[in-house]
């Protein structure tokens, strides 16, 4: 069996275990943290570490195994946690995300890296377990020179074995004296001075001598065994450790529990197993605290296999399959060539006649109603929540809100809706500048807040909703909001064409031009005036546009519309000459026949048209893609009127054809990318019509009419006003 072919699925649970641990992590209460968020982020390491040593990832496993012991201290009381320890479990989760993805692309983990994070863990462990031990069994005096140490006094536990004896030093490696020796097997100098420097924190060392093979470590002590074990495993394995009585080297006393010894051999299958815990190591649960402390006796073994075959037949009948995203776009694929396939056949059975294909025609009807419902089903098995996406932001915030010196609410809405995986994989970047950028530029220092009557703590909203055919993602902050006047004033500094008439939608679409920043100083933040044009651009891309709503003092609202999906879309045929176009039925708010007396003509040759006291441009899709016979008296046309990145437009067509559901296909990777197209499609007849992209038609049908205009009388159409509009009628 090659062991290779589990790979993929090691590295995706991998993930999974990962995104769960630091949920977990940012949820934590340090004053107060739940034990069962603590056991489930040892148990996501722990399971990680497992895998890691199955198939060979050694920086990967040493590095889950560190970490897995600072969470055992964690959860059993012996860790402290704060602020900054948390801080670093997450700095610890990050390197083993990128761990994982240097073993998933073929590569070794940056060595650098690894070192530096084991050190950290390493020293956390050194200067924080200690205090928690003394916190847990009272003061931990250090002994004099010369002087033997009482033992502390211990919570009663149930007499066992050499324990009821009475004898204090029975059940562990040490003499009544409370000396031990300690051997460190094959460590090199340098570790081992550290370790002999360690053992000096924890009692009163007496001698040390020997060799890399074997060094041995005599101290007295009143910290058991146990303890002195999960502090020397952060800088050592387990098996190059052994603690013993003075005596025989090697020889290890009996403590009356066998049990105990057959943990200890059982390590050895695994040798990066929990020092504290064996048998946690051996199942995906973490061990109970008395087993993890190695005070307590284990469960009779058929006890303990008694629940897993239980566990087995109540889950025999899985609820979920893992199957890989590839697989699911190749359906998508041949369901959009049966549609296709079904679209040619409908079309050709419309055009037969007569009573006798009555039944082929109930028989297409059916096959059209099936096909959509597959294609409905298949779509939605690409569907993923919007959690997905969201899951991401508490860890931003966090950290974006702790640079900044602000103090930030994250609230999300909507998580459960869904989207296409391709675009919430798409979307995580976009969403992150603007979330990085409403808590830099929108929510206001604590101080300035409560200066203007608002609470310290800003609140950041992420918000998601169905809306017809699209999904409506939303960023809103209850910051300053955007000021007009700095905006222009910017704007102009940037030698941008602007004008104090412009609509307050017009001066907020100018933090995407490309360059454009308000910010005072650059930072790790923001600042440098890129993304913002980069974001809208991916909005784009995706078919997807964006809006953004504010108000002076309440805040700002940014708001991106996104398709549902990429791979089938609803779409209203409409002809131009002799050519067939399909516009996006989501962006098709209603069409009308234009009068001569709605349509005003403006400098050069702007025209716009008046619907109900709005003036729309106009854009002629025969001019702006060149489509031969035409018609070119307006009055004659019909005006589609559609909306695009929140404006909306007037397009003018030869006819309507009627509304059809169309398989995309992507131009650009099957040909080039075209100025105002955004995909193709097959239609029933077999021919190509190509998708138009709304916002792009009307930049190409601009840049051509300023193209033939002579320079001096190029006027923006954004500039002029309704009462110029209507002089000019």
């Amino acid at each position: 069996m090659d062991i290779t072919d589990f790979y993929e699925t090691f590295f995706e649970e991998a993930e999974e275990l990962l995104a769960d641990m630091e949920r977990h992590l940012l949820e934590l209460d340090v004053d107060d943290p739940d034990s069962e968020q603590l056991n489930a982020i040892f148990r996501a390491a722990h399971s990680i570490k497992g895998g890691a040593g199955t198939f060979g990832f050694d920086v990967l496993q040493k590095t889950t195994h560190l970490f897995e012991n600072l969470l055992d201290h964690a959860r059993n009381g012996e860790l402290a946690l704060r602020r900054d320890i948390v801080d670093t479990f997450l700095e610890t989760k990050d390197m083993l995300n990128d761990q994982l993805d240097a073993y998933r692309n073929g590569d070794e983990p940056d060595q650098e890296a690894f070192e530096r994070i084991c050190k950290i863990l390493q020293q956390l462990a050194l200067e924080e377990i200690g205090k928690g031990l003394e916190a847990a069994g009272g003061d931990m005096p250090q002994p004099d020179a010369g002087a033997k140490s009482e033992p502390p006094s211990q919570p009663a536990e149930p007499e066992t074995g050499a324990e009821a004896s009475g004898d204090p030093a029975a059940g562990t490696g040490a003499s009544n004296d409370g000396r031990r020796v300690v051997a460190l097997l094959g460590v090199g100098e340098k570790d081992r001075e550290l370790l002999v420097e360690e053992l000096g924190q924890l009692g009163e060392v007496i001698e040390h001598h020997g060799d890399e093979k074997r060094y041995e470590v005599v101290m007295e002590s009143t910290v058991s065994d146990d303890d002195i074990e999960a502090v020397m495993c952060f800088i050592i394995d387990a098996e190059q450790l052994e603690i013993r009585a003075p005596g025989k080297p090697g020889e290890r006393p009996a403590t009356g529990d066998a049990a105990g010894d057959e943990e200890k051999a059982a390590q050895e299958a695994e040798p990066a197993a929990t020092p504290k815990g064996a048998a946690g190591a051996a199942s995906d649960e973490p061990p109970p605290a008395s087993e993890a402390k190695g005070d307590g006796k284990p469960k009779p073994a058929a006890k303990s296999t008694d629940k897993p075959k239980a566990k087995a037949k109540a889950g025999s009948e899985s609820t979920s399959i893992r199957v890989s995203v590839d697989k699911v776009d190749q359906i998508i694929n041949l369901v959009g060539e049966l549609i296709i396939t079904q679209s040619m056949l409908d079309q050709t059975v419309s055009e037969l006649e007569g009573p006798a294909n009555g039944n082929l025609v109930n028989g297409m009807s059916l096959l059209q109603r099936n096909a959509r419902d597959l294609q409905e089903s298949v779509m939605s098995i690409r569907m993923i929540p919007m959690d997905f996406v969201f899951s991401r932001f508490p860890r931003v915030v966090r950290e974006t809100a702790g640079k900044l010196g602000k103090e930030i609410e994250l609230v999300t809405e909507g998580a459960a809706t869904e989207l296409d995986k391709s675009l919430t994989e798409r979307i995580i970047d976009p969403l992150t500048h603007l979330v990085r950028n409403s808590l830099d530029h929108g929510i206001e220092p604590p101080e300035v807040r409560e200066a203007a009557g608002k609470p310290r703590t800003g609140k950041l909203t992420l918000s998601a909703k169905h809306q017809g055919g699209n999904i409506i993602i939303e960023v809103i902050d209850d910051g300053a909001g955007l000021n007009r006047e700095k905006l222009l004033e910017k704007a102009r500094e940037s030698g941008l064409n602007v004008s104090d008439t412009m609509s307050d939608d017009d001066v907020w679409q100018l933090i995407f031009a490309p360059g454009f920043s308000t910010a005072k100083e650059v930072t790790d933040v923001s600042g440098r005036g890129v993304g913002m044009d980069v974001v809208k651009r991916n909005i784009q891309g995706m078919g997807g546009s964006v809006q953004i709503m504010s108000k002076p003092g309440e805040g700002t609202t940014i708001r991106i519309v996104l398709p549902l999906t990429l791979a089938i879309l609803d779409g209203m045929s409409i002809k131009v000459g002799s050519e067939m176009f399909i516009l996006p039925l989501s962006a098709v708010l209603e069409s009308l026949q234009p009068a001569k007396e709605d349509i005003y003509a403006m400098a050069g040759d702007d025209v716009v048209l008046k619907v109900r006291d709005e003036y729309l441009p106009v854009v002629a899709v025969h001019e702006a893609l060149d489509v031969a016979d035409a018609r070119t008296e307006l009055t004659e046309t019909i005006a589609v009127i559609v909306q695009g990145e929140g404006r909306r437009y007037a397009l003018l067509v030869d006819d309507l054809v009627g509304q059809q559901q169309v398989v995309v296909k992507n131009l650009e990777t099957n040909y080039r990318k075209v100025p105002g197209v955004s995909a193709a499609t097959i239609l029933g007849d077999g021919s190509v019509a190509l998708i138009l992209d709304i916002t792009g038609l009307h930049r190409l049908s601009r840049q051509k009419k300023e193209a033939r205009r002579p320079k001096s009388a190029t006027r923006s159409l954004e500039s002029v006003t309704d009462n110029e509009m209507e002089t000019s009628s």
